[in-house]
Formats: structure tokens, C-alpha cells, sequence
């Protein structure tokens, strides 16, 4: 049996090839599907099934495009309501790929439609050595239960409750545990970071695992939920139908300084995607700052959301090719094009660039101590971060609300920006100039580079 784990940091999303005798089967695919392609070829096998644990809200899928490219058949829970052509499965029912036995579990609570696959190598024997739990089980954590128009959290978590319970601890501890998603990832709130785990070690550490009643593990899993950005429906709805195939996407046009003026004033939105520094040093007026290094498409469709018109501006080529590419995985296809040559172009056409000044952590500390009033603090960081500890007289508002609650700042203010280490700051001063605050000053290293300063933070 061949098997293989394939990780999108970006996403924290997992995706699985599994194979067999010249045939193999792809578990949650990304939307750019040609990895699994090739790594299928490389090991002479056919991909003739793709597998969806649910219908995805934080990503968009490559199960329709994958099919069409493969002609395999694409399996997914019979509660999905998907209307794609695909074979929909109920508890109990088995798959084989060659010498391996998929069985499916349905396991409603993250989603209704949610299934997980037991893996059977028939090689090894009878018993299976694997769950791919989907969104269901995760290591350190269970799928959120909000995601569903229809039916409430707390219904959500009581079926979330019963699929674990009945479904999954009925297994062997020394079960291996492959989930979809790992830390980061917006689709729970606390995961671990190791991508396989075992039944049992979630049973002594997972802290949604040792609720002692349904009644108290609905209120630890619907307690302190991450904000669920608005993009998640719209992709959960395109997965319903499948997503259109990425060689289909019109080619991104190259523009001129003056041609993008033009786009920005029909209501485009420029997107700078260089790291935090180059950007605060030299941009393009009115551009939002979302940097390739971090969770970049996440931050991308919460922020801007799927129907932006936007242009891109990067340091070279490659960075606009992975920058479409990863915008295209939360459904982002809405790009006009890119700066052609990025800000060096802007700039030697005579127009005007911006910057964004940064301050350290020692200087911030001296000029709170020494002005009066000192200048505003904004901390973007979740709830969590800001109550382990943060600067006195600070504000909290978190990244994935400050679009909404831009009106309720001062821009009259000396506004401060830091989050832990300084990606999402420069997301929220470029989302500050933007909404027409002048004076706004980036701290560097966040609350990282305060603390290593030995700076006092309240909790």
C-alpha cells in the first residue's frame, strides 16, 4: 500500500494519496490538483476515486476538476446535497482501492454531511491501521459546529458529540489519526501542530475528548469559537457545485501605473503582496498589504472577501503566479491583473508612493513615557493573545473585525499597530491609510519584540 500526506502550510490544510495494485484514491484535494497527478504517475498509479470528508468552508476543492482530469468517481457524505455527479455514501458502506478497504463513517457536527474513512491495508490484515477524520477529530481539537445556515452550534455540537462517541471512541487507541487540517487552521481553535496523532493519545490530551457529559462538551466546543469569516459559506457553496477548473481562469492582464489608476477609480482594490518591510517602506496610495509569508489567502478572504476586483503587486513574476495560485484556493478569482514591474514602475512613472513609518518597542515605551498624550495603541491580535497579556491603555480589535470596525477609530489619532509578530500590523496600517488615518506607525516585532525588551504588559 502506498500512502502519502500532502500539507498546505498556508491553509494548515492536510490532503491524502492513497494506493494500491495501480490504482489510488485522493482525499480532500487542493483546488490546484496536478501535484496528486503527478505524484500518481511517478508511482504508476490511476487515480480513479476522490474522496470528500465534507463540504469545505475554508478552502476551495479540486474534487470536480480532479474527476474530470482522472475520470474517477468522487465520493462524498449523502447529506452533502451536492450536485456535481458523484456517489453518495452512508455509514457502514466500503470502498476498495486494490488491497485496501475504505469504510465509511457518517459522522455529522462540523458540517451534516461529514464523514470520516477508516483505511484497511489487507496486506497487514483485517483491522484497520488509520481514520482520516476529516473535520471531525483533530490532534488537540474538534471541528467548529457554526458552520451550518440550518442548524444552531449548540445542535451542531450535541451531533458532534454523538458521531465522536459512537463512531469514533469505539476504536482502538492504537488507531492512527489523520485529520485534515493542523494548527492555524481557522477550523477549530486550538490544534496541535503534529499532522498524526492515535486514538488514544486524543483520548488523555484532547480537551474536547475528556468533556465528562454531552451537556459539558457542547458548552467547552461552542465557548470561544474563532470568528468565521464570510467567505467560508461562499466556498462551502462552491464546493456543492464544484469549482471552476483553474486553466479556465482568463490570463492575468500586465498593467500600466496609468491603467491602474483607472481600475482603482471603477472600484478595484490594489494588493500588495511583498513582505511587511518593503511594503511600509514603498507603496502604491490606498494599496491593503497582505504579505505571501503568512497565512496570506485566509487573511485575503476575510479581508477583501471573494468579490473584490483586484491588481497585484509583487516583487517579480514568480510571486504574482503564487499569489493567483493561492488566491484561487479560497475562491478569489476576481483578479484584473498586476502592476507590471510593481512600485519601480509607479515610481519612475512621476507618481506618488507612500510609506508607513515603524517604531520599536523601546522607542514606543519613551515616547508613551515622555508625551502626554502619547499615541494610541492598536493591538490586533484574538482575544486569546490579548488576555495572556498586553500593553496598558492598548485597544483590542481583532484583525477579522477591523474592516467593520474602522468608523469607531479615531483618524485624527497617532495611531501605533502591532499584533504578535508584525504580519497581521501591517495588514491593519494598511487597512488604517487606507480608510484615511494619516498618522499611523507600525511596531516592529510586535508584542514579541515588547516583551523580549522586558516591557510591562498587563493580563
Amino acid at each position: 500500500m502506498y500512502f502519502q500526506q500532502f500539507y498546505l502550510n498556508c491553509l494548515a490544510h492536510a490532503s491524502y494519496l492513497i494506493g494500491s495494485e495501480g490504482k489510488a484514491v485522493v482525499v480532500d484535494p487542493q483546488r490546484d490538483t496536478a501535484i496528486y497527478i503527478e505524484e500518481a504517475a511517478q508511482r504508476g498509479l490511476q487515480i480513479v476515486a476522490v474522496i470528500e470528508t465534507h463540504l469545505h468552508a475554508d478552502f476551495v476543492s479540486g474534487h470536480v476538476e480532479l474527476a474530470k482530469r482522472t475520470g474517477a468517481r468522487v465520493y462524498i457524505g449523502a447529506e452533502s446535497g451536492a450536485t456535481f455527479e458523484h456517489v453518495p455514501v452512508r455509514n457502514g458502506e466500503e470502498l476498495e482501492i486494490g488491497r485496501v478497504r475504505l469504510t465509511f463513517l457518517e459522522t455529522p457536527g462540523h458540517t451534516i454531511e461529514g464523514i470520516c474513512v477508516l483505511v484497511t491495508d489487507l496486506e497487514r490484515g483485517e483491522q484497520p491501521f488509520a481514520i482520516l477524520t476529516g473535520d471531525t477529530l483533530f490532534n488537540g481539537d474538534v471541528g467548529r459546529p457554526d458552520l451550518s445556515p440550518r442548524h444552531t452550534p449548540r445542535e451542531l455540537a450535541g451531533m458532534l458529540y454523538d458521531s465522536l462517541h459512537s463512531k469514533i471512541l469505539t476504536l482502538p487507541d492504537e488507531l492512527l489519526v489523520y485529520p485534515a487540517h493542523g494548527a492555524g487552521s481557522l477550523c477549530g481553535k486550538q490544534m496541535g501542530s503534529e499532522l498524526v496523532t492515535t486514538l488514544g493519545m486524543q483520548r488523555q490530551t484532547n480537551y474536547a475528548l475528556r468533556a465528562k457529559s454531552r451537556d459539558e462538551f457542547i458548552e467547552l466546543i461552542t465557548a470561544g469559537l474563532p470568528e468565521r469569516p464570510d467567505y467560508f459559506s461562499r466556498d462551502a457553496e462552491m464546493n456543492r457545485a464544484g469549482a471552476v477548473p483553474l486553466e479556465e481562469l482568463p490570463a492575468l492582464r500586465a498593467l500600466t501605473p496609468e491603467a491602474v489608476q483607472a481600475e482603482v477609480a471603477g472600484g478595484a482594490i490594489v494588493l500588495d503582496v511583498r513582505p511587511a518591510t518593503n511594503f511600509l517602506a514603498a507603496h502604491v496610495p490606498s494599496s491593503v498589504n497582505i504579505g505571501l509569508g503568512g497565512q496570506f489567502a485566509s487573511w485575503a478572504g476575510a479581508i477583501l472577501g471573494l468579490d473584490s476586483k483586484l491588481i497585484l503587486v509583487a516583487e517579480d513574476d514568480a510571486q504574482i503566479e503564487e499569489a493567483r495560485t493561492r488566491l484561487a484556493r479560497v475562491g478569489i478569482d476576481n483578479l484584473v491583473g498586476y502592476l507590471r514591474r510593481g512600485v519601480i514602475a509607479w515610481e519612475e512613472a512621476g507618481l506618488p508612493l507612500e510609506r508607513i513609518p515603524e517604531i520599536t518597542a523601546e522607542e514606543l515605551a519613551a515616547k508613551r513615557s515622555c508625551e502626554t498624550p502619547g499615541p494610541e495603541i492598536l493591538d490586533v491580535r484574538n482575544p486569546g493573545e490579548w488576555d495572556s497579556g498586553h500593553i496598558d491603555g492598548a485597544r483590542n480589535v481583532p484583525l477579522g473585525q477591523l474592516g467593520r470596525r474602522l468608523s469607531g477609530l479615531d483618524s485624527d489619532c497617532d495611531w501605533v499597530v502591532h499584533c504578535q509578530g508584525g504580519y497581521r500590523s501591517a495588514i491593519a496600517a494598511s487597512l488604517l491609510k487606507r480608510a484615511g488615518v494619516q498618522q499611523v506607525t507600525n511596531l516592529i516585532g510586535g508584542i514579541n519584540a515588547w516583551k523580549a525588551c522586558c516591557l510591562p504588559l498587563n493580563t
